[in-house]
């Protein structure tokens, strides 16, 4: 299993935004998780959330297998086996059926991928939530241009440095992506060490 410091520091924080989405009442929530990297959410969601079925999601072998074993070791029954998904690639790929989510996450994974697979999750999820479902997204974010505090800039920098297209994504680049899809920007939530949720509804 991988272990990912940030993700144990996040978690939980993370899982308090989405228990403002789903109903503790609900009989069953089918959620998807995009870039669910070594499963540590996806695992800490699941035991919180009882009634949300997860989807976890990775392009990475070793991620795929981190996944299967800490919902292994966990007894999850309300895991599902993680999927190869890749979003850069068009939704049909996904194997997932239209208007067929009540939830989408997706945590740290725009800062550090091609803006291609932005612009693909968003198409995804546009397609695949159900009316008034919601997509909620974590990570660091530039704010109408403006990248703070230093932190967040010298993070920027050093994605830049490492790959020329990573980076911190504007959240009025995001919006305008969102809307054109059909799920504009409802909500933006401060989060620990300078992150933000927004959260996204489906019309």
């Amino acid at each position: 299993m991988i272990v990912a410091a940030a993700a144990d520091r996040n978690k939980e924080p993370i899982l308090r935004v989405l228990r403002q989405y789903v109903s503790p009442t609900r009989p069953q929530v089918d959620a998807l998780e995009v870039a669910s990297g070594s499963g540590q959410h996806v695992v800490h969601f699941a035991q919180a959330l009882p009634n949300v079925a997860w989807q976890p999601s990775e392009v990475d072998a070793k991620c795929m297998q981190s996944i299967a074993a800490f919902t292994r070791a966990l007894r999850l029954p309300n895991v599902k086996p993680p999927i190869f998904l890749d979003s850069s690639q068009s939704w049909e790929t996904w194997g997932l059926r239209p208007s067929s989510l009540d939830l989408i996450v997706n945590i740290n994974m725009i800062h550090i991928s091609d803006v291609c697979c932005t612009e693909g999750l968003f198409k995804g999820a546009g397609k695949l939530l159900k009316p008034s479902a919601v997509m909620i997204t974590y990570g660091p974010y530039a704010v109408n241009g403006c990248i703070s505090p230093g932190s967040n800039v010298d993070f920027d920098y050093s994605l830049r440095q490492r790959n020329p297209a990573w980076g911190l994504r504007d959240t009025y680049f995001l919006q305008q992506l969102a809307e054109v899809n059909g799920m504009p920007l409802e909500r933006m939530v401060d989060m620990p060490a300078n992150n933000k949720c927004l959260v996204f509804r489906k019309q």
